[in-house]
């Protein structure tokens, strides 16, 4: 399991790739981020968080949000290393 470094959402694979350094540039369906992209350092990605939660923390695919789905839940997943 893998986490967004952004928003915690859970994937089953990493958009960084296996080695966590060949990121595939996607999309997190959640917050927006790109991987690869505003992710790549723990600074770009805090910055990239604090932007996204002041708009509201709104998701990118409001259909793919679950029903039960809670905010600080999902962040307790991110990695304490880009919190």
């Amino acid at each position: 399991m893998w986490y967004c470094r952004v928003c915690g959402l859970a994937y089953d694979y990493s958009p960084w790739g296996e080695d966590e350094r060949t990121p595939d540039y996607g999309i997190c369906e959640c917050c927006g981020v790109e991987f690869g992209y505003e992710d790549f350092t723990p600074e770009s990605t805090r910055t990239y968080r604090q932007q996204w939660l002041a708009a509201g923390a709104s998701w990118l695919q409001p259909k793919q949000r679950p029903v039960a789905w809670e905010l600080a839940t999902q962040l307790a997943q991110v990695s304490p290393a880009y919190r």
